[in-house]
Formats: C-alpha cells, structure tokens, sequence
C-alpha cells in the first residue's frame, strides 16, 4: 500500500468522503452524516494535509488529514491540529493503515509547528475511539468542534512534544 498527499477535492478524495459520509448516516442515522464545514484550502501545507492510502491497484482505500486551528469560539486553542476523514473501506480494515496515517499525520503537523492534535469522534465509532486512545489521545476535558454540544460527541487529545 502506497499513502501520498492528494488535494481534498481531488476526485480519489471526494470518493472516500462520500464514503465516509454515507457510514456515517447509517451510524448516526441521520440524514447529513457530517456537517462540519471544510474547504480544500484548509489541507494544503502547512495549513493542513490529506493523505490517501492506494491498494496495489490503484483504488483509494483509506484517508485522512489533519487542519490548522486555534483559539477560537467552538473551544480549539492555540496550536491545534485537527483530524478530520480518517475512514479506511471496509474490505481494508485491520491491515493497519489508519495507524500507519495516523503517525504521518501527527508527524506532519508537528514539522508544521503544532502542539496537539485533536479529534472529535462519536460513540457510534468504537474502533475508532479504540484507535486513538490506544495511539496515546486522552479524552479532553472540554469538548470542541461543530459537534461540541451533542451528547454523543467525544474529543481526545494527544500533545505532540
């Protein structure tokens, strides 16, 4: 498996988003899967990046990307670096790729001058909060993100030294 920076809106990417979404509506069971506002410019270095993992085939198996925040009114602090789209298909999962873009992602944002890496998952995501807190992330103490007020809304953070 091959893992290379692509643009978010390249067209392998909005393939795996909308993947991403979909599972998130039968998750959540609503009907907008994830309303979190992103624009493309937010991934590009070193702002941000977005990483896509390829099967030996060329198909897009997995993704993620990380985004510049800091202080601001939905509770991120100067910094930050957020995950966001960290989904692998399903017939993917258990090779260890998300691992393995996890660390490059915090790597990045690290070079990139961040301090923490944040997330804001749901309990419907298990493997998920398995993932990160088993990665070295700790439940915050104060939620942040556009999902910030919802009960099943969880957010971890990992410094990055």
């Amino acid at each position: 498996m091959r893992i290379e920076p692509i643009p978010y809106d390249h067209p392998d990417s909005v393939k795996l988003q909308d993947e991403v979404l979909a599972e998130y509506v039968v998750r959540y069971g609503d009907s907008e899967g994830d309303a979190t506002p992103l624009d493309p410019s937010m991934f590009v270095p070193p702002r941000g990046l977005y990483l896509l993992a390829y099967d030996p085939e060329g198909r897009p198996v997995a993704s993620g990307a990380w985004r510049r925040q800091d202080e601001n009114d939905e509770g991120y602090a100067d910094g930050d670096a957020e995950l966001k789209r960290m989904y692998v298909i399903p017939e993917a999962r258990g090779l260890g790729l998300a691992r393995r873009i996890l660390a490059l992602l915090e790597d990045d944002a690290r070079a990139a001058g961040r301090t923490r890496v944040v997330l804001e998952t749901g309990t419907a995501q298990p493997e998920a909060i398995a993932l990160y807190t088993s990665s070295g992330y700790e439940p915050t103490a104060a939620k942040f993100g556009h999902y910030r007020h919802h009960d099943n809304s969880r957010c971890f953070a990992k410094p990055l030294d």
